[in-house]
């Protein structure tokens, strides 16, 4: 026998002797004269007729692919669970089928978000937050120019001094505005 039996090519590969005896029939190994099969060549053919997506390696290191961030893992996990779908274990691993069906998802997200920006349904952060800037900025300004306007009319309905009215009326409009400034918006 030149090279390998179908139970010692499956044991060298790691796979059941079915998978490579489905793999000789559809032509996917070489093969010797004698039958047995030529390990080195049947590899090189392998790995350029399988689809790495669907295959099973034993080790990252061994396939050549990168190990796969936390954070990217972690972020799978959390679109699968928006959608109420069963997430992976952090640290557990995440099969290519969840991996493949998260992915399908933020793409979905990610047009139903562009069609409602199309639509005018949704707007710019930073436009929303300079105008909503712009227009407190405005209402500030009119409070604090109010005492000046009504000071003289106050003054005179009550008898009293304008000067004296206008710096009380400032006094407390300021100290009204110092008030609202305690909450923050955050977006």
């Amino acid at each position: 026998m030149q090279g390998l039996s179908e139970r010692q090519y499956a044991a060298h590969v790691g796979l059941s002797r079915g998978a490579i005896q489905k793999a000789k029939a559809t032509g996917r190994l070489v093969l010797h004269a004698d039958g047995s099969i030529d390990a080195a060549a049947s590899d090189a053919r392998r790995a350029g007729t399988t689809d790495p997506s669907k295959s099973r390696p034993k080790g990252a290191a061994k396939s050549g692919m990168k190990p796969v961030p936390e954070a990217a893992v972690s972020a799978v996990g959390d679109t699968l669970k928006e959608q109420g779908m069963n997430a992976p274990v952090t640290g557990g691993g995440t099969t290519f089928l969840q991996a493949k069906t998260a992915h399908e998802v933020l793409k979905a997200q990610e047009r139903r978000i562009r069609l409602a920006r199309l639509k005018g349904e949704l707007v710019d952060r930073d436009r929303a937050t300079a105008l909503v800037f712009r227009l407190a900025r405005e209402e500030r300004d009119a409070w604090v120019n109010w005492p000046a306007r009504v000071a003289a009319l106050m003054a005179a309905e009550l008898g009293v001094e304008t000067a004296a009215m206008q710096k009380v009326l400032e006094a407390h409009v300021r100290a009204h505005l110092e008030e609202l400034v305690q909450p923050r918006i955050a977006f």
